[in-house]
């Protein structure tokens, strides 16, 4: 059988782009480099790793009201933020 691993809902603290602390690899780090729009009108964050990540401003289930400024938007550009996809590719490498 395999380890249901549930991890806690993610809240407001620490910040999006801290440097993981749910057990992910630190190392799976990015930072933003840039941002555009999707089809829908959502900001899609642009990464260092070549990943990308929406950033939806959908209150009340995600609060980013920053991405509807262009000022706010720009200031988080050199930012860390920790990829999911690749904290997704270390731990699939270590499974096997």
């Amino acid at each position: 059988m395999r380890k249901n691993d549930e991890r806690a809902s993610l809240t407001n603290a620490p910040g999006e782009s801290d440097p993981p602390t749910d057990g992910r690899n630190a190392h799976a780090s990015a930072r933003i480099v840039g941002f555009h729009q999707d089809e829908e009108g959502h900001w899609v964050a642009e990464l260092s790793c070549g990943h990308t990540q929406h950033m939806r401003h959908l209150p009340p289930w995600q609060s980013r009201p920053w991405t509807q400024d262009a000022e706010a938007r720009a200031a988080r550009i050199g930012e860390a933020f920790a990829c999911g996809w690749c904290a997704q590719e270390v731990t699939a490498d270590k499974e096997f």
